[in-house]
């Protein structure tokens, strides 16, 4: 170990306190991008990493417009023919409802334990200040070797709309050649995870309409189609029996799980009991003929989100509702693109709808799926840092949830990501009570430090 990594790694355990602490002031800002009431939270966000990237002495650092929250940028440029990395982050977090099952307030960052509790500690300030922190511990203790530029966003928990149009706009001022994204996690504790493939989205609002207004149950059951009972038909014959999406075509551009891939994926230690124990869950369900591990990450899927009709208050209403609606989100794979699974389901609808209903399909997000090379110098270097600071080789996984960013960062700027992080399974993640594994974090941190020094050999 050079003496320099040894300083880092030295300072970063002298100062994970003040990280500590840090972490702390960024997680306490409710920077909430769906919520129209949080936009001056939203820039205090901003403004905070705007002062951390300044401290590092990251150049050029700006705040910059968006068609709705602002992206933080900033670069540091000094290592002439030196490979240039983007580091990718967000900001915002998710809404905190239902608030009343959260042990303790979600924007007052708790310590129980070995867990720091708040939303946002996983994903992902908690990852985003643990990559400045290394940062940190590498430029007070001699210098960087590579180049760096930051693209930290406020928009990635409702779907990065903004960066379509900001990084093609961008292109020049963002190039790179390749880039560090630490929104992925790890299967487990001590279980160092390198994720390669992403699944992409296509989230749609189904709606069903029957009569022009509600009517009563009593007086108009039997004659009119009631919505409700029509949508969840349709629901169901989505499926079949045995959890095969029955859409027509879905399944024409699904790239097939390879042996090699296939056996690399046996490796990871996520079976049918792993997976009943994270969901609590009396038996596992899906499409049969693929390991549970194939299903949420190689596989793509069809889920309801949520219903929405008629009376759902306390007590009786015998209503016969007007229209009834359904959320409903795909999973993508390669090769699949959201359009593709609109239009499957489009011709599904057309197919199975029945006359005496009528019904609307909007698709209100979409991202594509990525799948990166894991045989670059960027991935080497990164294996090395977990096997040197977790003292095994680490798994190599696909998520089976989606980072637009990775997708649009291929297309726009031929970009590979680096994906990892160092969030748990069971941080909560989008619900109430999430967490952030302190132990783990700090080890993340130092995995990280590892990982720039690894870069310049």
């Amino acid at each position: 170990m050079t003496e320099t990594r040894h300083q880092a790694l030295q300072y970063a355990h002298q100062n994970k306190h003040r990280f500590l602490a840090e972490l702390n002031e960024l997680l306490a800002i409710p920077s909430i991008s769906t919520d129209d009431k949080r936009q001056s939270d939203m820039r205090r966000a901003a403004e905070w990493l705007e002062s951390q990237l300044r401290n590092l002495g990251i150049k050029n650092v700006q705040i910059m417009p968006t068609r709705k929250h602002p992206i933080v940028y900033g670069e540091w440029l000094e290592v002439v023919g030196a490979p240039t990395m983007l580091i990718y982050g967000h900001y915002d977090v998710q809404p905190v409802d239902p608030l009343d099952l959260w042990q303790s307030p979600p924007f007052t960052p708790t310590q129980r334990g070995e867990n720091l509790y708040a939303r946002g500690a996983s994903d992902m300030k908690g990852q985003v200040v643990a990559t400045l922190k290394a940062l940190e511990s590498i430029v007070n203790n001699g210098r960087l070797t590579v180049n760096i530029k930051f693209l930290i966003e406020g928009e990635e928990e409702i779907g990065s709309p903004s960066l379509d149009t900001f990084i093609p706009e961008h292109k020049d001022l963002l190039s790179c050649d390749f880039a560090l994204n630490p929104d992925a996690g790890m299967i487990g504790p001590g279980l160092p995870t390198i994720t390669y493939a992403l699944r992409g989205l296509a989230y749609f609002e189904l709606w069903i309409y029957g009569p022009a207004h509600d009517l009563h149950s009593g007086t108009f059951g039997g004659v009119v189609h009631n919505p409700a009972q029509a949508l969840s038909e349709l629901i169901a014959g989505m499926h079949d029996e045995q959890g095969t999406i029955t859409l027509p075509g879905f399944f024409d551009k699904v790239r097939k799980i390879s042996p090699k891939e296939h056996a690399e994926l046996a490796r990871l230690p996520m079976n049918q009991d792993y997976y009943l124990e994270q969901t609590g869950a009396p038996a596992l369900w899906g499409e049969p003929g693929y390991l549970p591990v194939e299903r949420v990450g190689a596989r793509p899927t069809l889920e309801v989100n949520g219903f929405l009709s008629g009376f759902t208050g306390e007590g009786t209403k015998t209503v016969l509702p007007a229209w009834a609606m359904a959320k409903i989100s795909t999973r993508l794979v390669p090769d699949q693109e959201p359009e593709d699974a609109h239009q499957s389901l489009l011709h599904y609808l057309d197919k199975r709808a029945p006359k005496d209903i009528s019904f609307e399909l909007k698709m209100l997000q979409s991202s594509s799926p990525a799948i990166a090379n894991i045989d670059t110098m960027e991935v080497r270097a990164l294996s090395r840092a977990c096997e040197t600071v977790w003292g095994k080789r680490p798994l190599f996984s696909r998520a089976g949830g989606s980072i637009p960013i990775v997708a649009l960062m291929q297309k726009e700027l031929g970009a590979e990501s680096v994906l990892t992080g160092f969030g748990l399974p069971d941080d909560n993640l989008h619900a109430p009570n999430e967490k952030l594994h302190l132990p783990t974090w700090y080890k993340g941190i130092d995995t990280l430090i590892n990982y720039l020094f690894n870069l310049e050999s």
